[in-house]
């Protein structure tokens, strides 16, 4: 896929576990991991929003587009 999920790496940068971003933002481990691993088919708004509140970032921080890919 030419989307590349970097959600993984903004986690790092502010130092969340899994666990915690789950739960702030409501949403399950399993889904959280579903996001960070890139197997998800869509992304709601509402979690793209919920995932840059809590980790104060830009929605171009978490996807990236790749030609390569």
């Amino acid at each position: 896929m030419a989307i590349i999920i970097n959600l993984d790496v903004m986690m790092a940068k502010r130092k969340i576990r899994s666990k915690d971003l789950a739960e702030r933002i409501g949403i399950t481990e399993a889904n959280l991991s579903i996001l960070k691993t890139g197997k998800a088919k869509a992304v709601r708004f509402s979690t793209l929003e919920a995932l840059c509140k809590e980790l104060d970032c830009q929605p171009g921080d978490i996807l990236e587009f790749s030609k390569t890919q």
